[in-house]
């Protein structure tokens, strides 16, 4: 029986989804290091931080993306879309951290305007304790830190494709 969880998010981006799209197709790990590392983190490379408010306490694990794929669908019923395959998984001491596949999604919603659609599975760590306590926080926590991420994906491409 299968433990992956779904965590989703969307944000939109007012900038034409030509410009984000070939930002994102030439440089999706610079704009996730540089949305989401500090001065320091962004000098590593393909390190990013995911980080949560839980209550009080920030919650954060570097770490590292990858890009699985790359796909252009310009004749899509309803317009063009560029999706991303990707998969991170903490820097350090990964075992105590869920790993992630997703999907980042953009596409045109008007002349100026994109939508990013963010949609990923992650399987919590320690089996059946691990379940239990995604049940319990760790999904919700799970679903912020990507709500955090996609925001500042969005913020950051605001800014790298201004005109």
């Amino acid at each position: 029986m299968s433990t992956a969880h779904e965590v989703r998010a969307s944000e939109y981006v007012d900038r034409p989804y030509e410009r984000v799209s070939e930002i994102l197709r030439l440089d999706a790990i610079g704009v996730f290091q540089r949305a989401t590392a500090s001065a320091t983190a962004r000098a590593r490379a393909l390190v990013s931080t995911m980080r949560t408010n839980l209550g009080p306490i920030e919650l954060g694990a570097e770490v590292i993306v990858r890009i699985t794929g790359v796909e252009e669908d310009r004749d899509a019923p309803l317009g063009p879309r560029t999706r991303l395959r990707m998969t991170w998984q903490a820097s350090h001491r990964a075992e105590l951290f869920p790993k992630m596949q997703a999907t980042l999604e953009a596409c045109s919603l008007a002349p100026n305007e994109t939508q990013l659609d963010f949609e990923g599975t992650y399987d919590p760590p320690f089996g059946v304790l691990g379940a239990a306590i995604d049940a319990m926080i760790g999904h919700r926590i799970a679903q912020a830190a990507v709500h955090r991420f996609l925001e500042e994906i969005a913020e950051r491409l605001r800014v790298d494709a201004a005109p």
